[in-house]
């Protein structure tokens, strides 16, 4: 009987911690990408279906940002860098030649960590922090905001809408963090999953990567970016990609209407363009 009663207490505490861990960890599910270019076009950086929004994210880094600046100027390119707050600060002076380049600056966080433990004070002062500092740097309030490892929880969902950010994840990714990525395989990678409308993620260093792998991203860059153009899109910063407001919480959200197409979002764009393959091999 005693441990009968024994069980049923525990049964009694562990119920409430684990609908805390729910309510925490529930919005990641939007790290699925099925999930969110079906339910959370804006979210997912779905934008005009002319246009391709291309990425970078975890600089600025001294050792590889310039790299992609020079690519980025010789393709005549522009784009949005995800920047970390303690990377801005540490490294102002390549934060603000991103700007004077004419890339746009966005908000990834403070650090580069990983949010399981509740925290909602600790997700709004460090991510206000972050906007702040990016803010300095760029000379103007910065609009996007993407978590690291595109892990949303409820608390940094709060914080964003708290410090007027509006988060934006990916459609398609170059996976350019692995040890093993080469330029033909990040080439591909994008492709695989690349259309009209979609937003592309590469970094532009390996502050959270593995060692070198950023090499393999800049390699890349140059057949992405002809990917696109052959195909008919434009590309450039999230500024430039029509994208729909995004900062609804998952479940906030409306279902579309009836006879919307699927992948139509409250941005008002339709983003089922046909993906065109890359040449480069899988």
């Amino acid at each position: 009987m005693r441990q009968k009663i024994s069980a049923g207490r525990a049964g009694y505490v562990a119920a409430p911690v684990a609908a805390v861990a729910l309510a925490h960890i529930g919005p990641a599910a939007t790290w699925l990408p099925g999930l969110r270019r079906r339910r959370f076009p804006g979210l997912a950086g779905q934008g005009s279906p002319g246009h391709v929004a291309l990425t970078f994210d975890d600089g600025p880094d001294p050792a590889s940002t310039p790299h992609f600046l020079d690519a980025l100027d010789g393709l005549g390119v522009r784009a949005t860098f995800f920047v970390l707050g303690e990377n801005a600060v540490r490294h102002p002076a390549v934060a603000r030649e991103l700007v004077r380049r004419g890339h746009e600056l966005a908000v990834h966080g403070w650090t580069h960590d990983r949010p399981w433990w509740p925290s909602p004070a600790r997700d709004a002062r460090e991510l206000a922090r972050a906007a702040h500092a990016v803010g300095e740097v760029a000379g103007r309030r910065p609009l996007w905001y993407r978590p690291p490892y595109g892990i949303l929880t409820s608390g940094r969902w709060a914080a964003a809408r708290r410090a007027g950010l509006r988060p934006v994840l990916w459609t398609a990714w170059g996976k350019d963090w692995r040890h093993d990525a080469t330029p033909a395989s990040v080439r591909a990678t994008v492709a695989a999953d690349l259309r009209g409308g979609g937003t592309v993620l590469l970094h532009d260093t390996d502050h959270a990567s593995a060692p070198g792998s950023w090499r393999a991203a800049l390699g890349a860059l140059p057949g992405i970016v002809r990917d696109c153009h052959e195909a008919g899109l434009a590309v450039g910063p999230l500024g430039e990609h029509g994208t729909g407001p995004t900062g609804e919480e998952p479940g906030a959200g409306d279902e579309p209407g009836a006879g919307e197409e699927p992948g139509a979002g409250r941005s008002g764009w339709t983003v089922r363009s046909a993906p065109f393959r890359s040449p480069a091999p899988g």
